[in-house]
């Protein structure tokens, strides 16, 4: 077993699989990301793009910590938030984010920031939001599934939308080839949705994590100039009425606590406020 000094964590691999996916569909809705990486490459990091940490109590992993691109703590009480933390830091900062449950990443952060601070931003209270039903509001009709066709016109919605965000250009160090890569994935996949008029987005949004029991959309955009006049409301009605019948039995989402309007929408669409989240960016 691989242990940080007396610390019960372990890089997990294949033969927990069981195990973690047990721990993940606990709370299907929170950990939906997490989950959508193990279903679909497993626990190996080299096909994960991560590794998965465990914290160990009677040789059984009962808290997970997702490390990648995004550091994700799942199930994770005081001492495994503290192990998971220790653990990062000795390593050294290798995530652009820490996000998931409100209470786990604040004591999180606690421990990390003397060492990795400060942060380019925080966004300390982020409500998940989900729904199992069909919208109450109805579908705006000129809502599609993107093709691959429409990547040159959807493009650049996709940069404006993560650039207002995030606060900074995905086209930053790479010059963009993940992200695009990423875009014409989620294109290829069936799961990228907007409304294009004139060879002009009005709407987008994408399903970024997909497994048997939820789906996460993200990416949710409207042009500036077209906000107020209820494009998001028909947009994501839309969108959930699809990703019912086709996707999961569930849509989720999470959005920042200050974006009343965007929160206000997806009430009339159904949503109801389930978690809460909190995201360190760096």
């Amino acid at each position: 077993m691989r242990m940080l000094g007396s610390l019960p964590v372990r890089v997990l691999d294949d033969r927990h699989r069981d195990e973690v996916l047990a721990i993940l569909d606990a709370d299907p809705v929170a950990n939906v990301f997490v989950s959508s990486r193990v279903h679909a490459s497993g626990l190996d990091p080299a096909r994960l793009g991560a590794q998965m940490w465990g914290y160990l109590r009677d040789g059984r992993p009962t808290a997970l910590c997702y490390s990648g691109a995004n550091l994700i703590p799942v199930n994770a009480d005081s001492a495994a938030v503290r192990a998971f933390a220790e653990r990062a830091r000795a390593q050294g900062r290798r995530c652009s984010s820490i996000v998931g449950p409100i209470d786990a990443v604040g004591e999180m952060w606690e421990i990390l920031e003397p060492y990795w601070g400060p942060p380019r931003a925080i966004r300390s209270v982020q409500p998940v939001m989900s729904t199992s039903t069909m919208p109450p509001v109805p579908a705006d009709p000129h809502v599609r599934r993107v093709r691959m066709e429409d990547f040159d016109i959807v493009y650049p919605a996709c940069v404006a939308m993560f650039t207002e965000e995030v606060g900074v250009s995905p086209h930053a160090g790479d010059g963009g080839v993940l992200y695009r890569a990423r875009v014409a994935e989620l294109i290829r996949a069936g799961r990228a949705f907007a409304r294009i008029e004139d060879g002009r987005v009005m709407f987008k949004a994408e399903v970024g994590a997909v497994t048997p029991h939820v789906c996460q959309v993200q990416g949710v955009w409207v042009p500036p100039d077209l906000r107020g006049r209820g494009l998001s409301v028909g947009g994501m009605a839309a969108l959930v009425e699809e990703c019912l019948r086709t996707v999961a039995p569930t849509v989720s989402l999470y959005v920042n606590d200050y974006n009343a309007r965007a929160r206000a929408a997806y009430r009339r669409v159904g949503f109801v406020e389930v978690d809460t989240f909190m995201s360190i960016l760096f």
